[in-house]
């Protein structure tokens, strides 16, 4: 039987600021968690999704970043297209021949979420979390998995520092060589690239554009372009030099969708690598893979993301 070890209490923890004006919170109800900054939601982790997401991705301004779709239906300039696309999210589409992306058979099941911390400096606040997850197929675990939060307030970014520790329930683990996965977020629709509404860029860390990006292996690509109020924005996803497969391939789609994929290697057709990229881990192995999500009020070029790069992955 499975052990949840929940929250059952409403829990509201103290708050840190980056000055008077500025403060961020959690609060917390079961597998849900929200962060707050100024007392108004950023994001909020899901644990009682198909599959665990953060959603939504609020701006500065109060914009949304990412498709509202499926959370909130029939929204202006959105399309209803792929529900498993939810917020910002991770999972993988062939684990052990089991399809973690698309099907409802697969879930990952949020077992616990704890290990909660506010603090701050002078500079920046932040908080973090902890969740302990069981990746299941028609209720059988394949994966357990330690997942942490790190989100980081400053003056001019926000950032979500994910690191996620793989290891098999049992047995031998797979991960496929298939384009469906992994690291993924889904834009907000004003910065896709095609669309009534669509006025967004794609800009890979190697200067590959827009439809150009889809399968290239880079450091890091960011969507970029005005927010449904106009103002600019960019959202990007940093990959960590110590990750599997650094630079990994990139599932960027012109309608919103960004992947991270280190697994992918046939599925994006790159010739210069030899085999498939199938993953094996064994029992008793542990795979840990970290990310950034980059979220910016500004220019891709008042983004810095080249330099945010270099400071995620610096000393580690």
């Amino acid at each position: 039987m499975r052990t949840l070890h929940l929250t059952l209490a409403l829990a509201l923890l103290s708050a840190a600021s980056i000055s008077a004006d500025i403060k961020i919170s959690l609060k917390q109800e079961n597998t849900n968690l929200k962060v707050l900054v100024n007392g108004k939601l950023f994001t909020e982790y899901h644990g009682d999704t198909r599959v665990p997401c953060l959603y939504p991705l609020m701006s500065p301004s109060g914009t949304h970043l990412t498709r509202q779709y499926p959370f909130v239906k029939e929204v202006a300039g959105e399309k209803s297209d792929h529900p498993h696309h939810t917020g910002f999210w991770f999972t993988h589409g062939n684990v052990n021949g089991h399809d973690f992306w698309h099907k409802d058979d697969c879930k990952i099941v949020t077992r616990s979420v704890g290990e909660t911390k506010v603090s701050s400096s002078k500079d920046q606040a932040a908080v973090s979390f902890t969740t302990e997850l069981a990746w299941e197929a028609k209720g059988n675990p394949i994966i357990l998995e330690k997942r942490r939060y790190d989100v980081t307030l400053t003056a001019t970014a926000r950032y979500i520092d994910v690191t996620s520790t793989m290891k098999p329930a049992e047995g031998k683990v797979t991960f496929g060589d298939t384009k469906e996965g992994s690291f993924a977020i889904r834009t907000a629709p004003s910065l896709r690239l095609v669309g009534e509404v669509a006025k967004g860029k794609i800009t890979n860390s190697e200067g590959t554009k827009d439809n150009d990006a889809w399968g290239k292996r880079a450091r890091w690509v960011a969507y970029h372009g005005p927010d449904s109020a106009g103002a600019a924005q960019v959202i990007a996803i940093l990959d960590h030099n110590k990750n599997l497969r650094h630079p990994t391939w990139w599932h960027a789609r012109n309608y919103g969708l960004l992947t991270a994929n280190p697994f992918g290697v046939r599925a994006f057709r790159d010739k210069s690598q030899k085999g498939s990229g199938d993953f094996h881990l064994n029992k008793g192995e542990s795979l840990t893979q970290r990310y950034r999500l980059l979220l910016h009020e500004g220019t891709l070029e008042s983004a810095k993301v080249e330099e945010a790069w270099r400071s995620f992955t610096a000393g580690n």
